[in-house]
């Protein structure tokens, strides 16, 4: 009789699915030191906090289209930065205005009459953003620009 031990298969050791929100989220988690380092993300490269028309959940862009609509000014708008903001015609704080959120064909200016709803800005709600903005008065005497950069006096 010959003794051969047999030795159990060898099977890899099992690995429990990573959790599906931290490869999927864009930016190293707080706290962690890859900045010291000096690798990782550089700020710039951060994605924006606000929430754009593609990012905003259901339910907000339903309660942002059920609420009044405001009247305001276009304060300042940069299309090269996608952001602007407009001036309500009640006087209040001004309201953010990101570039995903004004529909029609002109690229807004200072000094345009804009109709808005809004939408509270994430975490805290206690800001606003300016949603479904419609640009209704051009500003007088001032070139305006469409979405595809042709520029047209008004």
């Amino acid at each position: 009789m010959t003794s051969e031990s047999t030795s159990p298969p060898v099977v890899p050791p099992l690995h429990s699915p990573k959790s599906p929100v931290w490869p999927t989220f864009p930016f190293h988690r707080e706290g962690s030191r890859i900045w010291e380092r000096g690798g990782g993300i550089a700020p710039r490269d951060l994605p924006s906090p606000l929430p754009t028309k593609r990012t905003r959940t259901y339910s907000a862009t339903a309660r942002a289209s059920a609420g009044p609509v405001f009247k305001g000014v276009c304060k300042q708008f940069s299309r090269s930065q996608g952001h602007g903001f407009i001036t309500p015609e009640n006087g209040s704080e001004d309201i953010f205005v990101h570039v995903s959120d004004i529909e029609g064909e002109y690229v807004p200016v200072e000094g345009d009459e804009v109709t808005y709803k809004i939408c509270p800005i994430p975490p805290k709600n206690q800001k606003f953003q300016a949603v479904e903005v419609v640009l209704t008065q051009l500003a007088p005497h001032t070139p305006h620009e469409t979405w595809s950069g042709q520029v047209v006096g008004s």
